[in-house]
C-alpha cells in the first residue's frame, strides 16, 4: 500500500500557480541544457522511502486546504555546497487535483496513509472537477462537498 506526503505548498495561491510555476522550472532547466525534470528540494529524507515510491504522492496544502497531488518518481538524497544533507522529491510534472480538505499550517512535510488521502477529482468528481478552483474552495470551507 502506497504512502504519501504531505507538503505546504508557499507561495502558490492556487494550483494554476503551481502549474505555472512548474512549467516556468522545466523551461528555464531546458534552455540551461540540463534535463527538465520537477523536483522539490527538502531537508530531511523521509525514512520511508520504499513505502513512498510505492505508488505515493505529494500532496500539497494551497492556502490552507489539501489541493492537488503530482506522483513521486524518485527520491535522491544529496549534499549541498554547504555540506548539508538533503534530498530531492522528483516528482512527476503532472498535477492532479484533488476533493479539496482543511488542512493546518505545519513545518517541514509529513506522512499521509493511503486511505486518509482525498481521492481525485476527475474520474468520479462528475461536476466537482469542472468548477473553478476558488468555488471548490468556498463550498469545501462552507461545509458542501
Amino acid at each position: 500500500m502506497a504512502l504519501h506526503l504531505i507538503k505546504l505548498c508557499v507561495g502558490a495561491d492556487s494550483i494554476k500557480d503551481l502549474e505555472d510555476w512548474i512549467g516556468l522550472r522545466l523551461k528555464q532547466m531546458k534552455k540551461a541544457g540540463l534535463k527538465p525534470e520537477q523536483f522539490h528540494t527538502t531537508r530531511m529524507l523521509p525514512k520511508r522511502v520504499d513505502e513512498i515510491l510505492d505508488g505515493g504522492s505529494l500532496y500539497w496544502v494551497i492556502k490552507g486546504q489539501i489541493a492537488a497531488r503530482q506522483e513521486m518518481r524518485e527520491i535522491r538524497p544529496f549534499t549541498d555546497g554547504e555540506g548539508i544533507s538533503r534530498c530531492h522529491l522528483v516528482l512527476e510534472p503532472k498535477v492532479v487535483p484533488v476533493m479539496p480538505r482543511p488542512c493546518r499550517p505545519f513545518q517541514g512535510w509529513r506522512y499521509l496513509k493511503d486511505e486518509e488521502a482525498p481521492r481525485d477529482l476527475g474520474a468520479d468528481g462528475g461536476d466537482v472537477a469542472d468548477m473553478p478552483e476558488e468555488l471548490r474552495r468556498e463550498l469545501r470551507e462552507m461545509g458542501l462537498l
